[in-house]
């Protein structure tokens, strides 16, 4: 899963706390499961199995695969393991060259030189500051002066930028947003915040659009704020693209409020008097800063290819529509010695795919194969911010018009600490968001065939972990296509090396691939599609 902080590289543009389910689904155990071999979708789903699932993951997660960075051979090899897989079982090669392959071009990008002097002061890089290399242009320069610029917002409610030119500029901004003395926000009029403070990527495109040469943003909790972003930062970062940046954002850096301090000198009364102004009447007005600064950003960029695996099944009788079924197959890769095996992120997720397209092929090939068609879409760059997906939804290999909804997998071998004595239960994420039919079809399948406990905690709107964001299927919802996400939690070993097979579930992973399947094979069979009635909301 990836490791969404403050929504770097995930943009989304409003802010609206829809009521979403958010309760845990006991199911009646008092009415029995089906057990009925002529039932088609249990019959299909016995086919799945522990041994079948570790016989997979005991591979991809293992050291020879050297944890499947993207872009590293490790990566390459689980791509080439999984494609094989779906060659045997005579999938058809779909991929533009006649192979199981959807190519993604990225870019690598990464530090030559990052440096930051202000009035003669020498500051460190991921010390006193931090910036990331795939989303700020190259520059050196010496800026004759930085405008202070409040919370860099610009709003119907509350403007930092009007009447201001910020044009090839360096501004200096808050976090957050401002409230009045009441604890009030001045842009939504309540305690609630707004999407300027969940979403600081939206300042930057702003900052961006306005011609903004470099934003300072000042973290608070610079150490903290590092510590958070370490294992982001621990590698080149990526982004999509074959040498030309796609950013939307303005060049920018984090700074501590040592530096902050260091650049507004002695303009402190000034600051402090726009601060009073500001928090009495909701007013702002830029204040310019005349630090001798100097900033080196220089960049190595390298292109490289990736791969999204694809196994199609072709349906029967409606088989122009779709369901993709998704999971990462990408992971942390290795950092000296270190191996990040990522056997619950998410080679369990990917284990999980290939075993239900195996169901699915051996259905077909009993006569009983499902009406629509079925994509299993192992998609790689998930680690580095949903990347693999975002260039499936951008380039997808079928109309996404025809595609009926997204069943997503990510992290669903382990389990956490509030079921830790009782693994029969599975996180479920935003299955109302888009279509009531998608939250009902897994609601009655679950009672018929699988009886697992539902929880969605993590569907809540106001989740602060913001789950919804933070994998593949995200990528779908935001096109309009109902996107379910099955998910265990996190662990103590999420994202450390210790994410070992060793500490795998198979029986719960067995269980959990089961209903997965139900829910699959409900959508690709039901007569009518499922009917899109929700409104896209970026929470």
């Amino acid at each position: 899963m990836y490791k969404l902080i403050l929504l770097v590289l995930v943009g989304i543009t409003e802010l609206s706390y829809g009521q979403y389910v958010s309760s845990v689904t006991i199911p009646d155990a008092s009415t029995s499961v089906i057990k009925d071999s002529t039932d088609a979708s249990y019959n299909i789903a016995e086919s799945i199995t522990s041994e079948d699932l570790y016989k997979h993951l005991s591979i991809i997660a293992s050291d020879e695969y050297e944890g499947r960075e993207t872009g590293t051979k490790g990566n390459e090899m689980a791509a080439t393991y999984i494609a094989n897989h779906f060659k045997t079982l005579g999938l058809p090669p779909i991929g533009a060259k006649g192979n199981y392959y959807q190519e993604v071009a990225f870019n690598r990008t990464q530090w030559k030189e990052n440096s930051v002097a202000i009035n003669n002061k020498d500051y460190r890089h991921l010390w006193d500051y931090l910036s990331f290399a795939s989303m700020t242009e190259d520059m050196t320069f010496f800026p004759e002066e930085v405008l202070f610029l409040g919370y860099g917002i610009d709003d119907p409610k509350y403007s930092d930028y009007k009447g201001k030119n910020v044009e090839g500029k360096v501004i200096m901004i808050n976090n957050g947003e401002p409230y009045n003395q009441d604890s009030i926000s001045y842009v939504t009029g309540a305690k609630t915040p707004s999407a300027w403070s969940e979403n600081p990527n939206r300042k930057l495109e702003l900052a961006n659009a306005k011609g903004a040469k470099l934003v300072l943003i000042i973290e608070n909790d610079i150490k903290k704020f590092l510590g958070e972003n370490r294992k982001f930062l621990m590698s080149p970062g990526l982004e999509l693209g074959d040498g030309q940046s796609l950013n939307p954002y303005a060049s920018h850096m984090y700074i501590s409020t040592t530096m902050a301090k260091e650049i507004i000198g002695n303009n402190a009364k000034k600051i402090k008097k726009w601060r009073k102004k500001n928090t009495k009447k909701g007013k702002s007005k830029k204040v310019k800063l005349k630090p001798e600064l100097k900033i080196t950003l220089d960049r190595d960029i390298d292109v490289l290819s990736g791969y999204n695996v694809l196994g199609y099944l072709e349906g029967s009788d409606k088989k122009e529509e779709l369901v993709v079924v998704s999971a990462h197959y990408d992971h942390l890769g290795k950092r000296g010695q270190d191996i990040f095996n990522g056997a619950d992120d998410n080679g369990s997720g990917t284990s999980t795919v290939l075993e239900l397209a195996q169901a699915m092929v051996k259905a077909k090939a009993e006569g009983n194969g499902p009406r629509r068609s079925i994509l299993f879409l192992l998609v790689t760059g998930e680690e580095k911010g949903l990347l693999g997906s975002e260039y499936y939804s951008e380039f997808p290999l079928f109309p996404l018009e025809n595609t009926v909804a997204n069943v997503n997998i990510d992290m669903v071998g382990r389990s956490d600490k509030k079921y830790a004595n009782d693994p029969n239960y599975i996180y479920v994420i935003g299955s109302d968001r888009l279509s009531t039919d998608l939250h009902k079809i897994n609601e009655e399948q679950n009672q018929k065939y699988s009886q697992i406990t539902l929880d969605y905690k993590y569907n809540d709107a106001k989740d602060p972990n913001r789950y919804y964001f933070r994998s593949d299927h995200y990528n779908f919802a935001k096109k309009g296509i109902p996107a379910i996400f099955f998910f265990s939690g996190v662990h103590e070993d999420y994202h450390r090396t210790s994410d070992t097979v060793e500490k795998i579930q198979f029986d719960k992973m067995e269980k959990v691939g089961k209903h997965f399947l139900h829910v699959i094979w409900e959508l690709a069979n039901r007569e009518e599609r499922i009917v899109v009635d929700g409104l896209l909301k970026d929470d």
